[in-house]
């Protein structure tokens, strides 16, 4: 145990500072503080030692230069085990600091405001703080260093039951937070400097990137039993992700498990109406809007049945009791929805595997982080990092241009609408039949985008559905007419992709021959 009796306290965020520091002094803990923090404490009766008398030596440069000094970082470092760190504190007089409480001037949300200027970034760069945090967190054995608001109760529970003293197991575990805390924050100050060229603009791709995310669990294996697994979060998650989920029943997730809810969430959030999402092996293989989640799951389970087994199924809305007996019939291995009812919970219960998430969707906003989405997508190489922005890319009506000489209807427009959203979460080649707002057949991965469309339509025929007059949409231009044969002889009546290839002349010609509606889009929607 490491007894505390003389605490430096510095903090840019004030929150629960006054009641910690009230308490530390109710436990005869000595309290240091430099000049704002120790303001703060003087206006609420809370005895305490400004560091600039403590050192002897004023605060200077603006509060740049405040606790670098001996007295404060050799109180801080020296070894209490370790006579000639006990001698030589002494011959100095340099009293022990035994804990250190300081949170950061807050970069971070500095340089989160678009309106932050090179200037106002350098400014809330943390000198002094992050040396008191590296020293104590180094010399844990005998300093215990607390760097977060969150960490006061817990901290404070433990010194009142042990009547001043903190435990080498909690010493331990708030230096490893306090490294983490100075990591995080160093990134974010790498980051943000290393956006700027050499002459003033910033480039949104920095010169350095540094990934931050905090571990959520250990899996059991990888996509395959001999991989070993765990599932991280980014240090601040965007409000209504997966990583936001709350598990109430199941067995743990796997890493393909979590993969999958992932393609599964994305899809089915994006759409405004009641919606249904059916994922198997990263990709749809049922998606559905109804007057409700029932209708919405009826829909998307028509699609393909036999994938749908084993499959994850996402809803966009509250999952009722009439929707949980529908789903409860077949094999899932993961259910996620914004909210259940209690009657759906109940059904469930029975099937204590099956794991349910709970995930509040986001509430809107500007920006695709408020609006529950990555602003950019990574992928790992050998050795190296892709990165590239997110494709949020959204469309409506006004945005399509229909080139075929056959006029769309009104419903025909929002079919094609409906499939060109679907078709964005489907791995490339991606060919998407639907009708009246469901999925028809899907064709994924493929390295031919005419055996996409075949096997779309094989999956519809299989399924039972019939594809006459539906709506095809394709992630990328057709380079040929011949899938624009195989989609006009299984029925289709509209195509929607994004044209742009140098034979979309022959290629529209074969629409018209077929009497096809063909709009384009100008945008493609590749996703390997």
């Amino acid at each position: 145990m490491a007894t505390i009796k003389r605490a430096l306290i510095s903090v840019s965020d004030k929150t629960g500072i006054i009641d910690f520091a009230k308490n530390l002094h109710d436990l005869g803990i000595e309290i240091l503080s430099t000049g704002g923090t120790a303001k703060l404490f003087r206006d609420n009766n809370i005895p305490v030692i400004e560091v600039s008398d403590y050192t002897g030596f004023p605060e200077m440069l603006d509060g740049r230069v405040k606790t670098l000094h001996p007295k404060v970082h050799g109180g801080i470092l020296g070894r209490r085990d370790l006579p000639e760190h006990v001698s030589a504190m002494q011959s100095q007089n340099i009293p022990n600091i035994d804990m250190v409480i300081v949170n950061l001037y807050p970069f971070e949300a500095t340089v989160a405001n678009p309106n932050c200027s090179l200037e106002d970034a350098i400014e809330n760069i943390d000198i002094g703080g992050p040396a008191m945090v590296r020293s104590a967190a180094k010399n844990w054995k005998d300093v215990a260093v607390v760097t977060d608001a969150s960490q006061y109760a817990d901290v404070l529970r433990e010194l009142q039951s042990t009547g001043g003293a903190t435990s080498q197991a909690t010493n331990f575990a708030l230096s490893v937070a306090a490294f983490n805390r100075i990591s995080n924050y160093d990134g974010a100050i790498s980051d943000y400097l290393s956006s700027f060229n050499a002459d003033g603009t910033r480039n949104p791709y920095p010169a350095q990137v540094n990934s931050r995310f905090v571990k959520l669990q250990d899996l059991r294996y990888g996509e395959n039993p001999h991989q070993s697994a765990a599932f991280y979060r980014d240090t601040n998650p965007a409000p209504g992700s997966l990583v936001t989920a709350v598990q109430l029943q199941g067995k743990e997730l796997s890493y393909n498990n979590i993969a999958d809810a992932d393609a599964a969430w994305e899809a089915v959030k994006s759409f405004d109406s009641s919606a249904c999402v059916i994922v198997k092996h990263a990709n749809p293989c049922g998606v559905a809007l109804g007057k409700d989640a029932l209708e919405a799951y009826s829909k998307a389970f028509q699609t393909d049945p036999t994938s749908a087994f084993g499959g994850i199924i996402a809803f966009n809305t509250t999952l009722d009791k009439a929707a949980a007996e529908a789903v409860s019939k077949q094999f899932v291995e993961v259910l996620i929805a914004p909210d259940y009812t209690a009657e759906a919970l109940a059904i469930f219960s029975a099937k204590a595997n099956v794991r349910v998430l709970k995930i509040a969707l986001p509430e809107g906003g500007n920006t695709a982080w408020e609006q529950g989405r990555n602003s950019h997508d990574t992928k790992r190489i050998g050795s190296g990092l892709l990165i590239q922005t997110a494709d949020n890319h959204e469309i409506s009506v006004n945005d399509l241009k229909i080139v075929s000489k056959k006029q769309p209807t009104p419903e025909q427009l929002q079919d094609m609408l409906f499939a060109w959203r679907v078709a964005k979460y489907v791995k490339s080649n991606a060919i998407v039949f639907c009708g009246n707002s469901m999925t028809l057949g899907v064709g994924a991965g493929q390295m031919s985008r005419v055996d996409s469309t075949k096997i779309a339509a094989i999956k519809a025929q299989n399924a039972g559905l019939t594809l006459k007059n539906s709506v095809v949409a394709s992630d990328a231009f057709f380079p040929f007419r011949d899938g624009i044969d195989v989609l006009a002889e299984a029925g289709a009546a509209c195509v929607i992709h994004p044209g742009g290839s140098m034979r979309d002349e022959e290629v529209i010609a074969a629409a018209d021959e077929h009497g096809l509606v063909m709009v384009v889009t100008g945008i493609r929607h590749f996703r390997h």
